[in-house]
Order: structure tokens, then sequence, then C-alpha cells
């Protein structure tokens, strides 16, 4: 019998906009998948692989594609491999494919996560992929409430809580961010060009 008693957690703002209705629809959606995935220990999570082919369920909603703001189906699922990457760096997973948008349209108001915690993904070309390196299971529970997504990371053992640190420099047309662990150990950094007309 396995038992995941301890949990890390962190929630992020669901956006109000025009494809609102369906980036909820997909979230929960994506939140079915997820929660049903047990991780056993060196098993890898892909994001894809857990999800499955966006175009067979899930409705439009917005994305950015080559720099462009378009809708497409499956469009916001990125809020939900970002909040899935951000769990994992709380809890110090190991990440073996990851990557970043090529462009910050955020304000710091109207931003859901820190710069440098997101995770975009593109069927069959970029995906999201985490081992737990662990000698026990691990799961995700990604739950859509009070327009905010909350997700939990559940564990048989405790996992340590790394306090994130953020060091954001200003470099030319854009922003480069280093993400560091609580030893201020270097786990990633993400280099994001700002196009005043897409800032939202």
């Amino acid at each position: 019998m396995i038992h995941l008693d301890y949990a890390l957690s962190t929630s992020q703002e669901i956006k109000k906009n025009e494809t609102f209705d369906s980036k909820v629809f997909n979230f929960k959606l994506a939140a079915d998948k997820i929660n049903e995935h047990l991780i056993m220990p060196n098993e890898i999570f892909s994001f894809w692989h857990v999800i499955g082919n966006p175009e067979k369920q899930f409705q439009k909603g917005r994305t950015i594609q080559n720099g462009k703001i378009v809708e497409e189906v499956g469009g916001g699922l990125c809020q939900v491999s970002g909040i899935v990457y951000h769990i994992s760096l709380i809890a110090g997973l190991k990440i073996l494919e990851r990557y970043n948008h090529s462009v910050d349209i955020y304000t710091e108001a109207s931003r859901f996560c820190p710069l440098g915690t997101d995770a975009t993904i593109v069927y069959g070309y970029k995906d999201l992929r985490i081992q737990n390196t662990h000698a026990f299971p691990i799961k995700f529970q990604l739950e859509v409430k009070n327009k905010h997504l909350h997700m939990t990371l559940l564990s048989e053992s405790k996992l340590e809580e790394n306090k994130l640190i953020f060091s954001i420099e200003e470099v030319e047309n854009g922003k480069k961010v280093q993400v560091l662990n609580s030893s201020n150990e270097l786990i990633n950094t993400s280099n994001y060009k700002i196009i005043p007309e897409l800032i939202s």
C-alpha cells in the first residue's frame, strides 16, 4: 500500500482573457490526466505522454507562437506545464527537458508565475520531462478552484523545500533570468525578448 502523506504546494491565478472559459476547460481536462499518474522511482514524467495529443480533446486558447499571440487547440496548457515545472523546482526534482518562452508578454501586475519558472510546450517538438530520482513514489495533484490553479506534489517521504532565488538582468531587447536553489546553486538560465506591443 502506497501512502503519499507529504506535500509541497504552490498556486497561480488564472488570468481573465477572451479565452478564459476554454482555458479553464483545458486546465480541468489536464488535471484529470495528471492526477491519475503515479511517478515511480526513476520513472520519467513526460508532459505530452500524460496529456496526449491536444488536437483530440482540448479547446482553443491563447498561446505564443513565433513571437506572436495566436489561438490554437490546447492554448493555455503552458500554464499547466509551468506550474508542474515550478513545483518540481521547489521540490528539487531532476529536470531532463524544459524550454522557457522566447518572449515575456507580462507586466509584474499581470504575471501569474515568477519569470524563470515557465515551461513552454509544443506537441511533438517541445516537452517537459522530469525524473523521480527518489526511492519512493511521487505524484502531481492539480486542482482548478476559485480562478486559481493549485498544484501539490505528494510524496511517500518528506521532500526538502527549495527557497528559490531569482536574479533578473536587463539585457538588450530583453531579460536574462537565473534561478538558484536554497544552496545558491544555479538551476536554470532563461532568456526572454521584450516586444512592447505584445505586453498585456
